[in-house]
C-alpha cells in the first residue's frame, strides 16, 4: 500500500468514529468557510480540520475549516467548509486528500463553489459562473508523482471533467428560476496576487470566461478518483483588461466591493442551491 494511500485510510477511519451512524452521504459540497448555508440544510453534527489525522507538513498555520455531516431533505451529504488553497502553502496532494477522503466515505458527486473574478465582458460582478470546463495554469497538480492504481488510473480521461449530465441538471434549475446563466470555462491559476492588465488580457484571449484558486486540483482528483464534479463561480471582481488601468479605486474600497459582491452571489445562489443538493 503506497503512503497516500494509507493516509487517506487514516483520515477516513478518523472520520467514521464521528459520523452519524444512519448517515449514508452520496453528495459532496466544498465551499469557503465563510460561506453561509441556507436554510433548508440541516447540520447533524460538525468535525474541525485539524482534529483529523494526519497533520499536513510545511503549512504555518492551522486550517479553520469543519467538516458538516448534514442532510437535505431525504439526501444526506457531507459539507467541506474551508479548503485547502496551494498559496497558502498546502501541496496539491494536501488538496487532492480531501477528494480521496470523500470518495473512500461514499461520496459519488461533488459540487464545489469557489469565487472568482470575471474575464467576460458579459458578465457582471454578483453574477453566478456555471462551469463547465478549465485550464489549468497552476504549473503543477495532484497526479504528478507516484500512482497509485487502487485511487485511479494513471492517465485519466478529463474529457468530461465537469459532469456533462450534472451540469445540465444545475443548468435547468438557473433556467427555471430564471437566474442568469453564464456558460463559463474556468481558469485555475496560484494565486494570491492580483492579475496584471497583460495576463487578463491573455487570459481572455485564450478562452476563458472566469479565474480563480482552486478548482482544478480538486477536479482532477475527483476524475481520478471516479467522483463525478461540477463546480459554480460567485463572481467577485471585474477582469476586463481595458478597464483595470482605468479603475480608481483604492485598495480598501476595492476589497468592501469584492465583499459585498461575493454576498450578493452568495445570496443568489443560495436561493436554489437545496434544489441543486437534491437534484444532485
Amino acid at each position: 500500500m503506497t503512503e497516500q494511500r494509507k493516509r487517506i485510510l487514516e483520515s477516513v477511519k478518523a472520520i467514521k468514529k464521528h459520523m452519524p451512524v444512519k448517515l449514508k452521504p452520496r453528495i459532496g459540497l466544498i465551499v469557503e468557510d465563510h460561506y453561509p448555508l441556507p436554510y433548508g440544510i440541516n447540520v447533524l453534527k460538525k468535525l474541525d480540520y485539524i482534529d483529523i489525522p494526519p497533520k499536513f507538513d510545511g503549512v504555518e498555520k492551522e486550517n479553520t475549516g469543519k467538516i458538516y455531516f448534514a442532510k437535505t431533505g431525504s439526501r444526506d451529504m457531507i459539507i467541506f467548509k474551508g479548503r485547502f488553497h496551494f498559496f497558502d502553502g498546502y501541496s496539491m496532494r494536501d488538496i487532492g486528500h480531501i477528494i480521496y477522503i470523500m470518495s473512500y466515505l461514499g461520496i459519488e458527486k461533488i459540487l464545489s463553489i469557489d469565487e472568482v473574478g470575471h474575464l467576460n465582458p458579459r458578465f457582471e460582478c454578483g453574477d453566478l459562473a456555471l462551469i463547465y470546463d478549465h485550464i489549468n495554469l497552476m504549473g503543477d497538480n495532484p497526479l504528478i508523482g507516484e500512482n497509485d492504481e487502487e485511487l485511479g488510473l494513471r492517465f485519466p480521461d478529463m474529457s468530461n471533467a465537469y459532469d456533462r449530465r450534472l451540469y445540465e441538471k444545475i443548468y435547468k434549475i438557473f433556467q427555471d428560476n430564471k437566474l442568469k446563466i453564464n456558460e463559463s470555462v474556468y481558469l485555475s491559476i496560484i494565486g494570491p496576487q492580483s492579475e496584471t492588465e497583460a495576463e487578463a488580457r491573455f487570459y481572455r484571449d485564450i478562452g476563458c470566461d472566469v479565474l480563480g484558486y482552486s478548482l482544478a486540483p480538486e477536479n482532477i482528483t475527483a476524475v481520478h478518483t471516479g467522483v463525478k464534479f461540477a463546480a459554480i463561480g460567485l463572481i467577485c471582481r471585474e477582469l476586463i483588461a481595458d478597464k483595470m488601468l482605468e479603475d480608481k479605486r483604492n485598495e480598501s474600497e476595492k476589497a468592501k466591493d469584492e465583499t459585498n459582491n461575493r454576498r450578493y452571489a452568495q445570496t443568489e445562489l443560495n436561493k436554489i442551491l437545496v434544489k441543486i443538493l437534491k437534484t444532485l
